[in-house]
């Protein structure tokens, strides 16, 4: 497809961004030839349209099968790669396929192959397998957070859809880190390497931490003052055990703190649900895993809070990533016992905190998230709801935040003080000429 600067600049338009960054720049002027590519680049630079706009150059609208072949570490990436493709309104299908989503309904999308094809190395690898979709035209392979890829153990997976791949002729791999090395099953060799890295400015970064000097002070009880002292602020709270995040978000419930979790062993639905509500504002402590430290299309997050130390640079770098993009800044805590130590890789010791007892918690968010029982495959999308809840619910158009429609289900954000009302107007309301259920969002 040709990228006329005309057109260009309509893609910018849908996605709300006056202009490319020098990035992106780039990697668009660079693309063209058959260079592979590695893109080193922060969390949060926009990666994503990054290598979408150099990709969609080679997409060409004659072509009934899959051209580009996208790999992504998590659903969440995933489905942020997905939404960014469809939100550039081009006249290309895209679909995407990740573990947890109902496989007969991936398989039946795949009758019609989309020229864009995106999901996780699992999914993607059984749908090969399966023969759902023949990868003879696929000539553009993208391995997103391809370290992260291999960290959650999907090389045997990588390694055997990219043998099935005997037209590809170019690979793009991104990354927020530098990785020691480009794994030898990729095929990339003599890439152009476009590092970002080194731009990242870490003066943006305040490190704090707060210790307490009395064995008997138990850290929930600095992790839950500190909460207070931060009040609404977005906040991440890492912990390197799920089995941690299930204790710690136990007691902060029954010390009345509004927040969610989020790790490998939640539901599909219930990760989505907690990153909705911590993108759309009604929700500001969101506490996790490291599945969370990358590939998360969020809101930006004002503090970063290492309840358990990472084990290693790395990790520290990623979790670190989700505050101070950008132009913004961020604050990063350490909470620790009396008998605990800085780990060795950092350059200096973070300043001292004193523990200061917190006589209040934070209010709650002025928005709250509603789940309304239709989404795409009920013909429901955004306009729909739109016009439900200004004309039927009769809130008005500030009263309604972000709405995000799922294949089943959708989402939206409304004044706190105003949900209990609006649910009860538009019990047993029709969408589409169906009833559907609207209740708060557990």
């Amino acid at each position: 497809m040709e990228l006329s600067g005309k057109i260009l600049n309509e893609i910018l338009a849908k996605l709300k961004i006056e202009t490319l960054n020098e990035m992106q720049q780039n990697m668009l002027a660079s693309y063209d030839g058959g260079d592979d590519f590695v893109l080193l680049s922060p969390t949060g630079t926009g990666k994503t349209l990054g290598y979408l706009l150099p990709i969609l150059k080679g997409l060409k609208k004659k072509s009934e099968g899959v051209q580009t072949l996208i790999l992504a570490p998590s659903r969440e990436l995933a489905l942020q790669i997905e939404s960014v493709f469809k939100k550039m309104g081009t006249p290309f299908k895209v679909n995407c396929c990740y573990g947890g989503h109902p496989i007969k309904i991936e398989k039946n999308n795949l009758l019609n192959p989309p020229a864009v094809l995106i999901g996780t190395p699992g999914r993607i690898g059984d749908h090969m397998r399966r023969n759902h979709f023949d990868p003879s035209d696929i000539h553009t392979l993208v391995l997103d957070e391809y370290d992260k890829s291999l960290e959650f153990g999907f090389q045997k997976e990588m390694e055997e859809i990219i043998k099935n791949l005997g037209l590809l002729n170019k690979k793009i791999l991104t990354s927020a880190t530098k990785a020691h090395e480009v794994p030898s099953f990729t095929g990339v060799e003599t890439p152009i390497i476009l590092d970002y890295l080194k731009d990242v400015e870490p003066e943006k970064l305040t490190i704090r931490a707060i210790k307490s000097d009395n064995e008997e002070l138990d850290k929930l009880d600095l992790l839950f003052h500190l909460i207070c002292k931060i009040g609404n602020e977005p906040t991440f709270v890492f912990c390197n055990h799920k089995a941690a995040v299930a204790r710690i978000s136990e007691e902060l419930w029954g010390k009345g703190i509004v927040h969610e979790t989020f790790h490998g062993d939640m539901e599909q639905q219930e990760r989505e649900s907690a990153l909705i509500k911590f993108r759309n504002g009604s929700l500001n402590v969101l506490i996790a895993t490291d599945l969370a430290s990358r590939g998360l299309d969020i809101r930006e997050i004002k503090n970063v809070v290492h309840y358990q130390i990472p084990y290693d640079e790395k990790t520290f770098t990623h979790r670190n990533g989700r505050t101070a993009r950008m132009q913004a800044t961020g604050d990063v805590y350490f909470v620790m016992a009396a008998k605990d130590f800085f780990p060795d890789y950092l350059k200096e010791e973070p300043l001292i905190q004193e523990h200061e007892e917190a006589d209040r918690l934070p209010i709650k968010p002025e928005w709250v998230t509603l789940f309304i029982g239709g989404g795409k495959k009920d013909k429901v999308n955004k306009i729909d709801i739109v016009g439900l809840f200004l004309k039927k619910g009769k809130i008005n158009k500030d009263e309604l935040g972000l709405i995000e429609v799922k294949d089943f289900y959708s989402y939206a954000a409304v004044k706190r003080d105003k949900s209990k009302d609006l649910i009860k107007r538009l019990k047993g309301e029709k969408v589409k000429k169906k009833k559907i259920r609207i209740e708060i969002a557990r």
